[in-house]
């Protein structure tokens, strides 16, 4: 069992350890090294606080009923024990009344077990190659309430969910669309799962240009993140199931 700053918790005694801190994370991972490595980039923030660490699904369910963190970032581990394991750590808490949300982390050779992570309970998953930036934004948002997927999951997702909704609703952009042309051509490839450096090799613009063109969109829109883009995108008909690998490299 691995306390944090040596805290200890009376047995049986369920408890938050936020201490003057907004977000407080508990850390799951088979490698000592990689827990180092994420607990380094989450205290660089100071609204976060790592309250315990677990190396397998049992201790991770035994720590998150001690330390009842906001979020249990967790290693998707080998599949269906990574599924069940986040099943557990929620079903473990849900007596408790305590809104504990699960993110998981995995290498893209597992994403085909994104599925099974979501049915479990996870508000959702990145993959280990995330920029620190990035992690920490996920956990706040996970954190709010909120899910985060990289983009080109989530289109995946939505192709397969897509289909299934009723056509009520004309297809294009709406009327009032505050949106630059070349904003809404970002927007288009940003939900096609396109990373900020394949769109500005595509658009031939710098990187900067692209993510300054993400930040002014997500604005215009009054989105929160990415994910709520790709979902705009969707809704207003910018994009359509099965565009994803339209021109892409």
């Amino acid at each position: 069992m691995h306390r944090s700053r040596g805290e200890s918790v009376p047995p049986g005694r369920a408890i938050r350890h936020n201490h003057g801190v907004s977000v407080s994370v508990l850390l799951v991972d088979d490698q000592p090294l990689v827990r180092a490595g994420l607990r380094m980039i989450l205290e660089s923030a100071s609204d976060m606080s790592v309250v315990g660490e677990a190396s397998d699904p049992r201790e991770a369910s035994r720590e998150t009923r001690s330390l009842i963190p906001d979020v249990v970032l967790m290693d998707l581990m080998d599949g269906p024990n990574g599924t069940r394991a986040i099943h557990g750590v929620l079903e473990g808490v849900r007596p408790l009344g305590h809104g504990v949300r699960v993110l998981a982390l995995g290498s893209h050779a597992l994403e085909s077990h994104l599925h099974g992570a979501l049915r479990a309970g996870a508000s959702g998953f990145l993959s280990k190659d995330t920029p620190p930036e990035d992690l920490v934004s996920a956990v706040r948002v996970v954190a709010e309430g909120g899910a985060v997927l990289p983009p080109l999951l989530l289109h995946r997702l939505l192709d397969e969910f897509v289909p299934m909704l009723p056509s009520d609703q004309p297809q294009g952009r709406r009327p009032q669309d505050p949106l630059s042309g070349r904003e809404r051509e970002v927007l288009r490839l940003l939900a096609r799962g396109w990373s900020n450096a394949e769109i500005a090799a595509h658009l031939f613009v710098g990187a900067t240009t692209v993510k300054s063109h993400v930040g002014s969109i997500l604005t215009k829109l009054g989105l929160r993140d990415r994910v709520q883009a790709v979902i705009h995108a969707y809704e207003t008909g910018l994009v359509r199931p099965g565009e994803r690998h339209a021109n892409h490299r």
